[in-house]
């Protein structure tokens, strides 16, 4: 899969090598965590971003340009690509080099790297990896979904049992007032919170049953692990709407407010 002008299928082989090119950016995040000290900056909408946002896009930016010639890359840290210029893309690579930069510096270990490849306005293929936690999600449409951990590969399928009180995530840094009311119609459940991508990935691996995400986020943030939950058989749709939540579509790269649902989950 080299040419932009057409997709050959994503294989197996180049999803795992998506696999080390996440691997080979967290390593350059943990140099940083493991630091004593490291400084913080704020970008203009005052979201904080470390050094190692832009260690990890860098060697991730780097890797995708060797392995898959001539298909263009955006980035949460090179996000000043014109509409009338990435509207022309049919196929893409959307990341996000360090998803959770909050937590990562709380240091609570729930950060990812999440990179996505998008065709036609569908995440098709993502790798989502928590660097401290050691485990790396993966999964592509027409492959299926795995999750990776001390070398062990096992597919993801969700629960193996539907539970009669559904277990729901919610983000550790982000709380939205409509939540609240979201939550009084769903009657009785359990909550958790847990930050970065990894509530998606909780679906897929059948920890947790719905993600209602009924506030901000940006389309790098959810490419990933929407490509991850929805190859382990999963969804994600628009709140409003009931469609699928897609990508390149418009403009504005912030995504609308959007239910996600484990594999075999009836709403």
């Amino acid at each position: 899969m080299t040419d932009k002008a057409t997709l050959a299928p994503l294989t197996k082989q180049d999803l795992l090598a998506v696999v080390q090119i996440a691997k080979a950016a967290g390593e350059a995040i943990m140099t940083i965590y493991g630091q004593d000290d490291f400084s913080v900056s704020h970008k203009g909408d005052d979201s904080p971003v470390t050094a190692a946002d832009l260690a990890a896009h860098s060697v991730i930016v780097a890797a995708l340009a060797e392995r898959f010639v001539g298909i263009p890359v955006m980035s949460e840290e090179a996000a000043e690509i014109s509409w009338d210029e990435r509207r022309q893309w049919d196929t893409y690579w959307l990341i996000d080099p360090l998803d959770g930069t909050k937590e990562f510096i709380k240091r609570n270990g729930e950060f990812t790297v999440n990179i996505a490849l998008i065709h036609q306005g569908v995440a098709l293929a993502g790798v989502v990896y928590a660097p401290v936690l050691g485990t790396y999600y993966y999964g592509a449409k027409h492959l299926g979904a795995w999750r990776q951990k001390a070398g062990q590969e096992s597919p993801l399928l969700g629960a193996s049992h539907p539970r009669q009180i559904p277990i729901v995530v919610g983000s550790r840094s982000h709380l939205s007032p409509d939540i609240a009311e979201y939550l009084q119609h769903l009657g009785a459940h359990e909550m958790l919170s847990v930050g970065s991508s990894l509530k998606f990935c909780m679906l897929a691996e059948g920890e947790a049953d719905l993600y209602p995400r009924l506030g901000p986020t940006s389309e790098w943030d959810t490419a990933a692990a929407q490509a991850v939950l929805e190859s382990a058989g999963g969804s994600v749709v628009c709140y409003d709407s009931g469609l699928p939540l897609t990508y390149n579509q418009k403009p504005a790269i912030l995504n609308p407010y959007f239910i996600a649902t484990a594999p075999g989950w009836v709403a």
